[in-house]
């Protein structure tokens, strides 16, 4: 969600989006098993012998609505694949994010999990192992994301663009006949939306997570394919007419204007899906793998629509497409080729990017949704970012701003003075760029 991709790779995510249509394939086979994996192989395609793929090992994921069913699917299907693997355990965590940064301390990581944000790229292998050697570096987007020193230390789960997901209903009801193109259309449909008593946005506030959005729409807004080694030359990142500053005003007049939810911090993650579903709330910004999501909630398929949010009023945007959380395999693990196993199954075999409503993280699958098909015939010009610069990150982290993170967004739009909130960010990105001699 976070990266993005090189122009030859968005060429071809792009030709293989579009040329979807059925089935997911792998390599051009179509046998798959129930619970969407492809039939057993005797050998581990990586190299490891399937005498050292056994016992039991902790899946640390941040999909709790999974738990209890498709990973049921998935962890049995390994084990028949390895019978020696005597157990997968999941372990489900509602604020991943944060948990996991304090667990990487206390080396509480599982065997498997997804990697968290803000980890710099040369500390990651003091906390995961190289996987290199699974064969997947040649066969994946973004394997370079979460690398250093030669090392691939994650690979990933899916690849995703970020937009508004829409309910047509919704839409229809207040009179809007075609998507917002402009930040003024987008205004105007707000508006008409409320005025039909729609909420037109939720925004989730309350669990902060979700307004990590608004970081992409600042990289989206700059085109700039290295924004955050950019950041590190300003002393003010938050002042008029920078790109973040831009995308908060955006979000701050949505909420000024009473276009989101009434009570920001009474907002509920799993109410808002079946809101949007029945279209009792008109739109989402967040990552196409909210798509499904809204879905199971009771939306039909053909109901719920995708677009590139206009941040401006050209008419044109920058879209990002990089990849979702990465899997990593934990360096202290007491069993690393087992760890890596369900990896390169999980990437292989497994649905989950096309259950999840990503992309496939394997350049030889296809997306299987309409609605990125949809969001790409508005032709929106795709970026590729850079893995975040040792120094972006060491500033980052000194000034406190958890970028990606949310809080500092919720905390500046519930401030009394938006203007002197940013104004203070700038202050602490100035104080701590100082600090860490950038």
């Amino acid at each position: 969600m976070k990266k993005w991709l090189t122009s030859s790779m968005a060429l071809v995510l792009v030709m293989s989006i579009t040329a979807a249509c059925g089935k997911t394939t792998d390599n051009g086979s179509a046998t798959t098993s129930p619970a969407g994996t492809k039939a057993p192989a005797t050998t581990d395609a990586g190299g490891t012998a399937n005498a050292n793929i056994k016992g039991k090992i902790t899946v640390v994921t941040h999909r709790t609505d999974l738990v209890d069913t498709k990973f049921k699917g998935w962890t049995d299907a390994f084990k028949k694949k390895y019978p020696g693997v005597t157990e997968v355990a999941i372990e489900s965590i509602k604020d991943y994010g944060p948990t996991m940064k304090v667990r990487l301390s206390t080396g509480e990581l599982g065997d498997v999990n997804m990697i968290p944000d803000g980890v710099p790229n040369n500390k990651l292998a003091e906390y995961y192992a190289p996987l290199n050697d699974l064969g997947l570096n040649d066969k994946v987007y973004f394997p370079d994301i979460k690398a250093s020193d030669g090392k691939t230390l994650g690979l990933p789960s899916g690849v995703n663009t970020n937009g508004v997901a829409y309910n047509k209903q919704a839409f229809a009801k207040a009179g809007i006949t075609s998507v917002p193109k402009t930040l003024d259309e987008l205004y105007a449909a707000a508006e008409k939306l409320k005025t039909a008593g729609i909420t037109p946005l939720a925004t989730n506030f309350k669990d902060k997570w979700p307004l990590s959005e608004w970081d992409i729409i600042a990289f989206e807004i700059s085109g700039d394919p290295e924004f955050r080694g950019s950041m590190t030359k300003t002393d003010a990142p938050f002042a008029e007419g920078t790109p973040y500053n831009k995308a908060l005003t955006i979000l701050k007049t949505f909420v000024t204007k009473g276009y989101t939810e009434k009570d920001l911090m009474s907002t509920d993650w799993e109410s808002s899906k079946k809101d949007v579903a029945s279209g009792k709330t008109a739109m989402y910004f967040l990552g196409n793998w909210v798509i499904p999501q809204i879905i199971e909630n009771g939306a039909k398929s053909e109901d719920i629509g995708f677009f590139p949010m206009p941040y401006d009023n050209s008419g044109k945007y920058n879209a990002n497409m990089g990849p979702d959380y990465m899997y990593g395999v934990a360096k202290n693990s007491k069993n690393i080729d087992t760890a890596k196993a369900f990896v390169k199954f999980m990437i292989e075999e497994s649905d989950y990017a096309d259950y999840a409503g990503m992309i496939p993280p394997l350049k030889s699958k296809e997306s299987t949704m309409p609605q990125l098909k949809e969001f790409l015939a508005m032709k929106p010009n795709t970026l590729q970012g850079k893995p975040d610069p040792d120094a972006y990150s060491a500033i980052a982290n000194k000034a406190q701003i958890d970028f990606m993170g949310g809080t500092y967004v919720q905390k500046l739009v519930l401030a009394k003075d938006f203007k002197a909130g940013l104004e203070e960010l700038n202050k602490k990105w100035a104080d701590a760029k100082k600090a860490v001699g950038q």
